[in-house]
């Protein structure tokens, strides 16, 4: 362990209490715009330096600005607020600036960190897509990237996504759209293709066919049901039908077997024939009772001739 280091800190410590501790935060910026590096306090300030590794830029003091470099090729300027503004940004402004804030007694009141990162904005992506027996090769890169330039590469497929730094290539089952993105902190690109090889079936798809399928089974099963029912209720309707008829046909057999009077009945049977039926017994009433018939007697040649 270092002793001296923490003698020195604490010595630092001692000397100004009051002084924050370094905060570090990184800014991205697209190569040719503006970067603005503000102050985080809140206070006015009074007095603020800044540099860039540790090589002075400018100062605010009173708002007014000392430069420390030539201000054209800094291409920088303070606002009163004492926000570092850099115009026309390069790819060699990138770097560590740090800005150093002073009380009017000259104390150190506060010490700012801020990393700066100018990137350069990303090129069109290329995506490539051939249907290799039944599947589907896919593969998205960029060609016109620059030297030492950083973004990643995402293709998003069916709610899938891949990644890598440089380019995505792979092979899938999958037909329909695919979105092949590059991006980077600056900018974004996005280039899209449409895939549809013969021979595969989309999984919405499938599943519309087998519902399709479940429907027009339940369909027939309910059918066939309705068919048998409707058939048993007819058989039941013939079979009373059938019975009723048979019922019919026996009483008109039993009609048809009882014998039949004669033409000319005898005395007895009309007098059988003659009697009242017998009535309920709360409308009986005295009827008249009928005459009988007159017997004539037998002439002796009439008594002769029977055999």
């Amino acid at each position: 362990m270092n002793f001296r280091r923490i003698f020195l800190v604490k010595c630092l410590l001692l000397w100004f209490p009051n002084v924050k501790g370094a905060d570090t935060r990184t800014i991205y910026v697209v190569v040719n715009g503006s970067a603005f590096l503000n102050i985080m306090t809140t206070e006015t300030v009074h007095e603020a330096t800044w540099s860039r590794n540790d090589q002075r830029l400018l100062q605010i003091k009173n708002k007014k600005i000392k430069y420390y470099t030539d201000s054209k090729g800094c291409r920088c300027n303070v606002l009163s607020d004492g926000t570092l503004q850099i115009q026309n940004v390069v790819k060699e402004d990138s770097g560590m600036y740090t800005v150093l804030v002073y009380h009017e007694d000259g104390k150190l009141k506060a010490e700012e960190k801020t990393k700066l990162i100018v990137q350069e904005p990303v090129p069109q992506p290329i995506i490539y897509a051939e249907c290799i027996n039944k599947t589907t090769a896919v593969k998205c890169e960029v060609k016109q990237a620059t030297k030492n330039q950083t973004f990643t590469v995402e293709v998003v497929y069916d709610k899938i996504k891949k990644s890598n730094s440089t380019r995505v290539e792979f092979t899938t089952t999958h037909s329909g759209m695919f979105r092949c993105t590059v991006k980077n902190e600056v900018s974004e690109k996005t280039t899209e293709k449409q895939v549809k090889c013969s021979g595969q079936l989309d999984f919405y798809l499938i599943i519309s066919i087998a519902g399709g399928a479940i429907l027009f089974v339940s369909f027939v099963i309910l059918l066939i049901f309705c068919i048998r029912k409707k058939k048993t209720e007819r058989l039941e309707d013939d079979d009373e039908e059938r019975t009723m008829q048979i019922r019919k046909v026996e009483t008109e057999m039993a009609v048809r077997e009882l014998p039949r009077p004669p033409a000319n009945p005898t005395p007895r049977q009309v007098r059988v024939q003659q009697r009242p039926l017998p009535q309920p017994q709360g409308q009986q009433q005295a009827v008249p009772p009928w005459p009988r018939p007159r017997t004539q007697p037998r002439t002796p040649n009439q008594l002769r001739e029977k055999p």
